[in-house]
């Protein structure tokens, strides 16, 4: 597919479903950026970048652990994602973190100019994720590290079909290799490729859990990355895929609600010291 178009897609859709994202997916991801942020193993005073920051849910976390002499910068390709944090680092007084609007494939930073960059779960969106590591790898510090968390295999991802369902009804051009870097040693290959070395990689089992239909379906149309192709459906449409999707999820039906299954893989990297 075209790498511009995917991008425009992505931007626009992560606007879409901003306003959603964290109603839905801010308890569901937490076992993905924790061991994120526990592998990052960040230090007082250090530099972070958080790519693809969302709503800043890592990037304040991060905020957090570095202190007041560290500091941290949120990017994202979605304005709405970034005008979130935004407020939310002013709401919180959050002085240490700043949020830009970026695209991970084309960094506007100056080289080796942070101690860490981590990527939670944003390198599945980007039309090269070789691309975008080399810019982080280019971003970071020598001695630093690199840490990135990716969704797992598709056969362990219970959710998966929430693709095809919505590309039978609307080309989305979303993500067409959305679990290949969750795939064997995929991760690995992109990281020791980009230049990262001692590459230690970490696949854990997740559930998510949602209380009902309403919120299984909130979480897979409106708040993730097929929010672009779902708001061009009319109410006929929006109802087939729904029903269709909780079909394709209706053997985790637990009691009234879903307990999904997931995975996550998360990867670490250094960049060698000069």
């Amino acid at each position: 597919m075209d790498a511009a178009l995917q991008r425009r897609v992505q931007r626009y859709g992560w606007d879409k479903a901003a306003g959603y994202y964290e109603e839905f997916w801010q308890h569901q991801l937490e076992p993905a950026q924790s061991l994120l942020l526990e592998m990052a193993d960040l230090r007082p005073g250090e530099s972070v970048l958080d790519i693809a920051c969302g709503t800043g849910l890592v990037s304040f976390r991060a905020a957090d652990a570095v202190g007041e002499m560290g500091s941290v910068m949120g990017a994202d390709i979605s304005d709405a994602m970034v005008g979130i944090a935004r407020r939310a680092a002013a709401h919180r007084n959050i002085r240490n973190v700043d949020f830009e609007r970026m695209d991970a494939e084309q960094l506007s930073i100056e080289d080796e100019s942070f101690d860490v960059v981590l990527c939670s779960l944003g390198l599945m969106y980007v039309p090269d994720s070789g691309r975008a590591l080399t810019e982080m790898f280019r971003c970071v510090k020598p001695g630093g590290r690199l840490i990135a968390a990716v969704w797992g295999e598709r056969s362990n991802c219970g959710w998966a079909e929430i693709f095809p369902i919505v590309d039978r009804r609307v080309a989305s051009e979303v993500c067409p290799l959305f679990f290949q870097l969750g795939t064997g040693d995929s991760i690995r290959y992109r990281f020791e490729s980009a230049g990262l070395t001692d590459v230690v990689i970490v696949r854990i089992a997740t559930t998510l859990s949602y209380s009902g239909p309403d919120d299984a379906c909130g979480a897979a149309f409106a708040g993730g990355p097929v929010a672009l192709a779902y708001s061009r459906f009319d109410e006929r449409v929006r109802r087939e895929a729904h029903q269709e999707y909780l079909a394709s999820i209706e053997p985790f039906r637990s009691g009234g609600g879903y307990s999904i299954p997931g995975e996550f893989v998360v990867a670490r990297g250094f960049k060698k010291k000069n």
